[in-house]
C-alpha cells in the first residue's frame, strides 16, 4: 500500500489519515480508470486535449458534496474546453439517479467504488475510521496536456473547496 499522510485533513476538526502522495501542481496527473453512470470506462486520456477539474468528494448524498457538485455544474457551462469530473465511492447507479433528481448535466459523475488505486494515486483515500475507504474532497485541475496545473486538498472535509482558484486555474 502507498504512504499514509497522517492528520492531513480533518473531519470535524478531527485529524483523519490519507493514503497516497500530496500531488503538487506541475505533476503529472496519474492516470486513471474509473466507471460512469452507464457503467464505462473514463480514464485520463478520454479528456486529452481538455481542461479537466476532477473534484473528488466523500458522497454526493451529504450536504457539502450535493451543493459542490452543484455549483460545479453550474459554473462549467461558462468555461470553454473545460469538464468536471466529480468523484466518489457512491455507486454508478444511485450518481446517475442523483444526477437526474437535480438536473445535473454539465458534470460527469464517476466512481471509483471498484478498487481504490485512483484515491490512492491521487492521495484522497481515507485510511481509517468512520470513513475509511471514501475519498476525502480535493480538487485537482489539469491542462490538456495532462499536467496538474491546480491542487488543493480541502482541510476540513465538511467545508467547501476553494472555487474561485479552482475556476482562475482552469480560466488560465
Amino acid at each position: 500500500m502507498a504512504e499514509t499522510r497522517t492528520g492531513a485533513v480533518t473531519l470535524k476538526g478531527n485529524p483523519v489519515d490519507l493514503v497516497g502522495p500530496e500531488l503538487k501542481a506541475g505533476d503529472a496527473a496519474p492516470d486513471f480508470t474509473l466507471q460512469n453512470g452507464d457503467l464505462g470506462d473514463v480514464t485520463l486520456a478520454c479528456g486529452a486535449g481538455k481542461t479537466r477539474i476532477i473534484a473528488t468528494v466523500p458522497s454526493l448524498d451529504t450536504p457539502v458534496c450535493h451543493e459542490e457538485t452543484k455549483k460545479f455544474n453550474d459554473a462549467v457551462s461558462g468555461l470553454e474546453n473545460t469538464e468536471v469530473l466529480v468523484v466518489s465511492m457512491d455507486l454508478p447507479f444511485g450518481q446517475k439517479r442523483w444526477c437526474g433528481a437535480e438536473g445535473v448535466e454539465n458534470v460527469t459523475t464517476l466512481s471509483a467504488h471498484r478498487c481504490t488505486k485512483f484515491a490512492e494515486d491521487y492521495g484522497v483515500l481515507i485510511a481509517d475510521g468512520p470513513l475509511a475507504r471514501i475519498t476525502a474532497r480535493a480538487i485537482f485541475v489539469i491542462d490538456g496536456e495532462g499536467q496538474l496545473k491546480h491542487v488543493e486538498y480541502v482541510g476540513e472535509i465538511a467545508q467547501h473547496p476553494n472555487y474561485d482558484a479552482a475556476l482562475a486555474a482552469a480560466n488560465g
